[in-house]
């Protein structure tokens, strides 16, 4: 059973559940509890509301405040204002919160403000340890430098979706062209007549977007190689280092190395293949035991690049000794029971470029590209 710290300081805990229009604060001194509401991302209102707290629950003006919250769509600008405040803060990963595992349950924002407390007090007078996972926040420049390539992501997902568009408008008039033409006076509907004018203003306004969006794409695209070709910064390094191994490209060592090595440091393989959802989740329940498959609790993004990048790996590096341990235990089965391996490969490969761009370490029998 866990005990209370020797230490008896006077410390106020707060707990946030954060809302889009209000947010409901809980207050304790391991006593007694106060709850309130404010309006969402007032931090003046906040800090009134800490003093109050602190005046109501008998505590001194100096005495120390730790809070916690949720993380989720409001990033990490609430985390560094408490900061700055002087107010400790433990942002929280929302999967790894306890709850009840009845079928229906109550869930209101009172509840899961209550909840956070109790278990920032386990976290803060107990030490309890394991009961949840904290986020690892990065600074603002480290925040600032991985906008970029997603930014790129984003646009590139908007060209696919008006290429499919202006596909879809030609084929309902009976077209369907190898390559499109900006010039939609070309076009000719099934019958040989000429567009007419409300269907062809729309593909006009779509080739306009197009074309913008293809500008964007390409102005992004050269300012990532510049910065790569610069080194500044660790995630730079982490790419360029990335880029010069075979089978990986700009773009798969972009997102390795500014979202996953460039500002995160590991201790062990074992937190490399955590933080990218690449662990095993065993159920062992008396003789019944089998895998549910992997986490798929960490980066959605780095999971995704190293699935793709493994098939790569085994084409392009047919002599590195992964590809080896792979069609030695996968090669003779399935096509089924390839695809399952595929996944150790990219937790063994991304355990071997994490030492690759730490250790120096390149992956044994792999080949690097010509300088």
């Amino acid at each position: 059973m866990s005990t209370p710290v020797a230490s008896q300081e006077e410390v106020l805990l707060m707990s946030m559940e954060i809302g889009n229009k209000e947010w409901k604060l809980r207050f304790s001194n391991r006593k007694r509890e106060r709850e309130v509401t404010m309006p969402a991302r007032e931090m003046d209102r906040l800090r009134q509301l800490v003093e109050q707290a602190k005046e109501k629950l008998g505590m001194g003006a100096a005495c120390r405040v730790v809070s916690c919250y949720e993380a989720g769509r409001d990033g990490f600008w609430i985390h560094r204002c408490l900061e700055k405040m002087g107010i400790e803060n433990v942002l929280v990963d929302p999967a790894s919160i306890e709850v009840n595992r009845r079928k229906k349950r109550a869930k209101t924002d009172r509840l899961d403000a209550k909840k956070l407390l109790a278990m920032l007090v386990r976290h803060v007078i107990h030490e309890e340890q394991g009961m949840w996972k904290v986020v690892r926040v990065p600074t603002e420049a480290e925040e600032d430098e991985r906008r970029r390539h997603r930014e790129q992501e984003h646009l590139k997902g908007e060209r696919t979706t008006c290429l499919a568009r202006i596909r879809s408008l030609l084929v309902l008039q009976g077209i369907a062209p190898k390559r499109l033409n900006p010039d939609v006076d070309q076009y000719r509907d099934w019958a040989g007549k000429p567009l007419l004018v409300a269907l062809k203003a729309e593909l006009m306004r779509h080739f306009e977007r197009l074309e913008l969006l293809e500008k964007q794409i390409s102005q992004l695209d050269a300012d990532r190689k510049e910065r790569v070709g610069s080194g500044e910064t660790a995630g730079d390094r982490a790419t360029a280092k990335l880029s010069r191994v075979k089978a990986i490209g700009l773009e798969t060592a972009t997102v390795l190395g500014y979202e996953f090595f460039g500002w995160r440091k590991f201790k062990n393989r074992r937190q490399v293949g955590a933080l990218a959802g690449l662990t095993g989740t065993p159920y062992e329940s008396g003789d019944l035991k089998h895998e549910q498959g992997i986490s798929k609790a960490g980066n959605p993004r780095v999971r995704h690049k190293m699935i793709e990048v493994s098939w790569l790996w085994l084409r392009y590096q047919p002599q590195s000794e992964l590809t080896k341990w792979f069609w030695a235990h996968y090669g003779p089965e399935s096509h089924r029971s390839r695809k399952a391996g595929i996944v150790a490969l990219a937790r063994k490969l991304l355990v071997a470029l994490w030492k690759y761009v730490d250790f120096d370490e390149v992956p044994a029998g792999a080949v690097l590209k010509a300088a």
